[in-house]
């Protein structure tokens, strides 16, 4: 796989360190983290990376939220996001579908096939 830059958005410091770690390692990419949507939105327009892994279920900013925050924004607006969400797949099926993402990795991901599961949702394959 090619150097790609992923930035993910998510409030628990164990996942944000497991996503990390998984990617740098297995898949050599370079990973900005984010704790907040307000900072995942600064990042995002900042650094303008290869794709965004976007937890739905934040405090202060629901992913919802930070998703229409990021369409919304010409910096932002072309950057695949991939929603990683403990949310039940069969629930939010149709929702999802609305939502102009790339897909969605539903917690818990196995984090030995996140590189790759990422790579083929963004069609880096």
């Amino acid at each position: 796989m090619n150097a790609r830059c992923i930035l993910v958005i998510d409030d628990e410091e164990p996942i944000l360190a497991v996503v990390r770690g998984c990617l740098q390692d297995l898949a050599g990419w370079t990973v900005l983290s984010a704790e907040s949507g307000a900072e995942g939105l600064r990042l995002a327009a900042a650094e303008r990376p290869d794709g965004i892994l976007l937890d739905l279920s934040l405090p202060s900013m629901d992913g919802d939220e930070i998703l229409k925050n990021l369409r919304g924004d010409p910096r932002t607006a072309g950057i695949p996001v991939i929603l990683l969400t403990a949310r039940s797949p069969a629930g939010d099926r149709a929702q999802f579908s609305e939502m102009e993402v790339a897909g969605s990795i539903y917690k818990p991901f196995n984090p030995a096939t996140l590189p790759d599961e990422i790579a083929a949702l963004l069609g880096w394959k």
